[in-house]
């Protein structure tokens, strides 16, 4: 018997091992974002009011006049809906702030709007925390409002608009939404950010935080606003000699990442469920079918990456029912998809993991899940069931990830082998789901 305990003891050895951690790995703030798979972008301001994506800068405070502002429906509705935080708009280009912000004259504070005492971060950040869902800010670095802007006394004065919103005076900040937009400032040059100060102050201030630009720290944009990520998606990037907007990394790698990189920088897809980012009357119609938010929810959350909707908010400071009704309906569908699991047990041998399955019962899509906290290390994989005559193989695929949702032909079988062909070091695949949607069509 004892001629065994080496052997066995070099086995584990050798697992334990090979399940060390590999590559550029997730921050524990990185894993609970994507644990999270969809929030809610709110783009909300004086565009609101004026039509235009991007404002002047020189609209009039009064302009902003929400008749019925209610951030309670607007996160009601995003958790009915199983959305787990929303990202405001707090500064757009134009410069204007949705609260009182020391440093800029142009914001809620100059509007008639509550007689100059209102403050829209307040009312969301405590609606957030009231129904549990997480809270986070856009804030522009692009201003084209402020007289500092295109000098180097501007990036201070953006410091002093970063502290009075991340200083704790709304809570915790879940996701810190950088775009790389840069333009003239009235004397005609371009400002040159200093991303290190920018991305340091949020640290300092919300050391929890998850960064948004193109080259992260925290995540990076999908390289579209379309809604897809790549069909290969790493949550590794290579951000050396790369800065946020048009220095940034190819429209390529930030659709893929890089099964190389050297950091964790985990693609985020935003998306608009209207054709623009803030609220038009002539758009009501326009909103996405649930057929197009089920597309956009395979091709994001089921490519690894996190949904950000935009559900832009109307002129009375509410989500329109239009807008509203379609995210019921678009739970309610994926509700009705994965509600069963179809898999009955699986086993793993080597790099193939079998599924037993129910052969009465059709399904036409496989969920796959590594533990990307010791690393994403899957390459590539096919997906096969048994049939008479042997092994049919149903996709073929790359990476996996925290999450990938595979749509195969309607199957029914007794049993499905995924087979990992191509891996950067031993993969540890969680437990694959089987499921059957009816819903939607390609």
């Amino acid at each position: 018997m004892n001629k065994w305990i080496p052997a066995l003891g070099l086995a584990l050895l050798l697992t334990a091992c090979e399940e060390k951690p590999y590559g550029a790995l997730p921050s524990p703030s990185q894993i609970a974002w994507q644990d999270m798979e969809m929030n809610i972008f709110c783009h909300f301001g004086p565009n609101t009011f004026t039509g235009l994506e991007w404002g002047e800068g020189t609209e009039a405070e009064d302009i902003f006049n929400p008749t019925a502002l209610d951030c309670r429906q607007w996160v009601r509705t995003a958790k009915a809906a199983g959305f787990k935080g929303i990202i405001l708009t707090a500064k757009h280009h134009d410069g204007f702030c949705l609260w009182p912000s020391p440093a800029s004259t142009h914001t809620v504070r100059e509007s008639s709007w509550r007689n100059g005492q209102g403050d829209v971060l307040k009312e969301l950040s405590e609606a957030c925390a009231e129904e549990g869902v997480k809270f986070g800010v856009y804030i522009s670095p692009w201003d084209r409002n402020d007289p500092h802007y295109g000098t180097p006394e501007y990036n201070d004065v953006f410091v002093q608009t970063l502290e009075s919103v991340l200083g704790g005076t709304y809570g915790p900040v879940f996701e810190q939404w950088f775009d790389g937009a840069n333009g003239e400032g009235p004397n005609g040059k371009k400002q040159v950010y200093d991303w290190p100060l920018f991305n340091g102050t949020v640290f300092k201030h919300q050391p929890q935080a998850v960064i948004f630009s193109d080259v992260g720290p925290g995540c990076r944009w999908v390289g579209n606003e379309e809604g897809h990520a790549g069909r290969t998606n790493w949550g590794t990037l290579n951000t050396e000699g790369f800065t946020p907007g048009q220095g940034g990394p190819s429209q390529q790698s930030l659709n893929e990442g890089d099964c190389s990189g050297s950091r964790w920088v985990p693609a985020e897809t935003d998306v608009s469920i209207r054709p623009g980012w803030f609220w038009r009357e002539s758009e009501n119609d326009k909103v996405k079918s649930v057929n197009e938010l089920l597309k956009i929810y395979y091709e994001s959350v089921g490519r690894n990456s996190l949904l950000l909707l935009n559900v832009p908010p109307d002129t009375r400071g509410r989500l329109h029912e239009v807008d509203s009704t379609r995210l019921m309906e678009f739970r309610a569908a994926l509700d009705q998809i994965f509600a069963q699991d179809l898999a009955v047990s699986q086993k793993r041998k080597g790099q193939v993991w079998t599924v037993k399955v129910n052969p009465e019962k059709p399904f036409n899509r496989v969920a796959l899940t590594e533990d990307i906290a010791k690393g994403q290390r899957v390459v590539s994989f096919m997906i096969e069931a048994r049939t008479a005559e042997g092994w049919e193989r149903l996709a073929e695929e790359s990476t996996i990830g925290h999450k990938r949702i595979v749509l195969v032909p309607e199957t029914c079988t007794s049993e499905v082998r995924v087979t990992v062909t191509d891996a950067l070091a031993k993969p540890l695949l969680g437990k694959i789901g089987l499921y059957y949607d009816s819903i939607y069509s390609e």
